[in-house]
């Protein structure tokens, strides 16, 4: 069956509408899961399970576990996605559950550390559920030859969303963990969600939904997705080049996801950020980030998405490195301007890259197998980075384990063909 789309002038305003998806979820990423939360879960939420690294450990098994979810839930949205044109329904309903679950940490206290990690949990499927959802759009707006810079300007525009979430909660975060600070503090996940859904409006409201209703007669909704699945899988050999990138893509994700997730709880107990420093180095770390998505989209339309790529890792291993041995705060600052240029880079190549090898019609079904993926990726490497931290007593370990992971992934990339992959998704399948 041929997969169809309704033939709808993309204009600006959507364009735009699409781009600023990532400005209103970058707030949650931001600050609930690098910045605030995470600390605020790993220094007073969990702060009783004791100073050896356990309550470390209790965090990253904590968001493995909800990355688990995601991979499971996402190849038969995604495929439900397609077969119902519903990729914009399900982008609403997920972002409307991440916001209202993100609002409800407020009420998280010291000791309550299953309540923690369930809101946390529920709020950071949805999250990626809706980015699954808005990714997989891409196809739809723009042509092979710009989706590299629309990428960028996408993810750029979430760096700036990052930077202006980070300067309103400030006020509230600066006080630290303090008794009378507490409730404010808390109330800056409560601020995160109302930023995530204000600033989501725009897509809710200009963002089209262009594929046509493909339900196959005689099977159920779910059935059919899984039926749908099935036929992708079996026709995985015809695209060779996404199978291959999708291992590389597992293994060095699996790194990034945890240095992003990290970050912040290094930054506090290795080299003694306090809260408020922290919202300062994220503040200027996401100015290198955006410029990075923005200026490597544009250079990956130029020389490809694989060399882009590839560059961004190599600097990754330096990266990973110099972060295991580093001593001052000035020295962490040097190296997080870097990794946000390259972070940037790389996420934003990556979701260009997949979309280049993804046949119009299935842009939900094959995000969603590069979301589930992603996220079996940050199943492992955050397991990896609490028992290392665990059974060294230092994150200094588990922060230079990582380094291996974008070794192996730079290694994997290397068996892609750019170009054999954008031809196999132009080239139409009639069976």
């Amino acid at each position: 069956m041929t997969e169809q789309v309704r033939t709808i002038p993309v204009g600006r305003r959507e364009l735009w509408a699409w781009c600023l998806y990532d400005f209103a979820n970058s707030s949650f990423t931001t600050l609930i899961v690098t910045v605030a939360y995470s600390v605020y879960f790993v220094q007073v939420v969990a702060r009783d399970l004791g100073q050896d690294g356990t309550a470390e450990r209790v965090w990253f098994w904590g968001y493995a576990i909800s990355m688990l979810i995601v991979a499971l839930l996402s190849p038969s949205l995604g495929a439900l996605a397609d077969a119902r044109a519903a990729k914009r329904t399900g982008l609403i309903a997920s972002t409307l559950v991440c916001v209202a679950c993100t609002a409800l940490l407020f009420f998280v206290q010291a000791g309550d550390v299953w309540l923690g990690l369930l809101l946390f949990a529920g709020a950071n499927i949805a999250f990626d559920l809706g980015f699954m959802f808005c990714s997989a759009f891409l196809v739809e707006l723009a042509p092979p030859e710009a989706m590299g810079r629309i990428s960028g300007y996408g993810w750029g525009l979430g760096y700036a969303g990052g930077l202006l979430s980070l300067a309103i909660a400030y006020p509230l975060i600066n006080g630290g963990f303090t008794e009378a600070n507490l409730p404010l503090y808390r109330s800056s996940f409560v601020v995160t969600a109302g930023f995530f859904l204000l600033a989501s409006l725009p897509t809710f409201l200009w963002l089209q939904e262009r594929a046509v209703p493909q339900p196959r007669e005689g099977l159920s909704l779910w059935r059919d997705a899984f039926g749908r699945l099935a036929q992708t899988a079996r026709r995985l050999r015809q695209y060779r080049d996404l199978s291959a990138y999708l291992i590389a893509y597992l293994i060095y994700t699996d790194a990034i996801n945890t240095v992003i997730v990290a970050s912040g709880i290094f930054a506090n107990k290795v080299l003694d950020f306090s809260p408020g420093d922290l919202i300062i180095y994220f503040l200027i770390t996401q100015v290198t980030a955006g410029l990075g998505a923005v200026w490597f989209g544009r250079l990956a339309d130029r020389i490809g998405s694989k060399r882009t790529i590839s560059l961004t890792l190599l600097i990754w291993i330096g990266l990973a490195g110099c972060a295991a041995v580093v001593q001052t705060q000035a020295q962490f600052y040097a190296i997080g301007l870097v990794a946000g240029a390259v972070l940037g880079a790389n996420q934003s190549a990556s979701r260009t890259l997949v979309a280049q090898f993804t046949p119009v019609g299935r842009q939900a079904e094959f995000f969603s197998f590069f979301s589930v993926t992603g996220k079996f990726a940050a199943v492992i490497g955050p397991m990896v980075y609490g028992e290392v931290t665990a059974w060294t007593g230092s994150q200094r370990w588990a922060i230079l384990s990582m380094a291996v992971f974008f070794a192996l992934g730079l290694l994997a990339f290397q068996s892609v063909d750019e170009q054999r992959g954008r031809a196999a998704a132009q080239s139409v399948d009639k069976s």
